[in-house]
């Protein structure tokens, strides 16, 4: 199971979905540092590959929050986009969530809950940096009987990222895995050509509403 420990540290468990995490961010690491060792003023190879990904996320965030602010949220949500889509794909590795070291971060509450915390909070902080304390008073406006309406709001928000993106690769797994023991060839096949779909656009999905939410925060409600 994903949450039994494979070995201890002192008394602190470690999990296969912590050495899958460990794994891509060692992974990542190795390709930034890459792709970045020999920076050229004209990209070629490497380097070219990677800024035209960072400039698409740019674009697409740019999008939602505009040039300015766009820029300044790319490094977080950029980097989460990242982190769950290579997360959602490392799903689709051979005995993915049966070989001890390998399950799919995504396909754990805990973790999607991780990552949708810290939306949580760069999305207040955007709007603080943005409208100063007077940000709070978004949430007594218009009319001040409203207000824990609109403190729930804010908290459903990171519960439905969290399990929205939860519930997909989870379920996309333990459909697979049923496929699988039911019509071994050919239907598993296709079902891992469609998580390969599914596996982008939750992560787009997560990204989109993330920078919605921040875009709300700084332009005011």
């Amino acid at each position: 199971m994903h949450g039994e420990a494979l070995f201890y540290i002192g008394s602190f468990g470690i999990t296969s979905i912590m050495v899958t995490m460990a794994g891509i961010t060692l992974i990542l690491s190795i390709v930034c540092i890459a792709g970045t060792r020999n920076l050229q003023v004209v990209p070629t190879g490497f380097q070219a590959l990677l800024e035209k990904g960072v400039e698409n996320l740019e674009g697409i965030i740019c999008e939602n929050l505009g040039k300015e602010n766009g820029r300044r949220y790319l490094p977080i949500l950029a980097t989460i986009f990242i982190f769950i889509i290579i997360s959602n794909y490392s799903g689709l590795l051979p005995m993915a969530g049966k070989l001890p070291g390998l399950a799919a971060p995504t396909s754990s509450l805990s973790v999607t809950a991780s990552l949708a915390v810290i939306i949580f909070f760069t999305t207040h902080f955007a709007g603080i940096k943005a409208h100063g304390v007077g940000y709070v008073n978004h949430f007594i406006k218009p009319v001040f009987f409203l207000a824990p309406l609109l403190v729930l709001e804010e908290f459903v928000r990171p519960l439905s990222l969290s399990v929205r993106l939860y519930g997909n690769i989870f379920g996309e797994e333990s459909v697979t895995e049923q496929f699988f023991h039911l019509i071994p060839l050919g239907v598993p096949l296709i079902m891992n050509a469609l998580s390969l779909l599914m596996g982008f656009v939750q992560a787009l999905v997560f990204l989109l509403l993330s920078a919605t939410y921040i875009s709300g925060s700084i332009e005011g409600h």
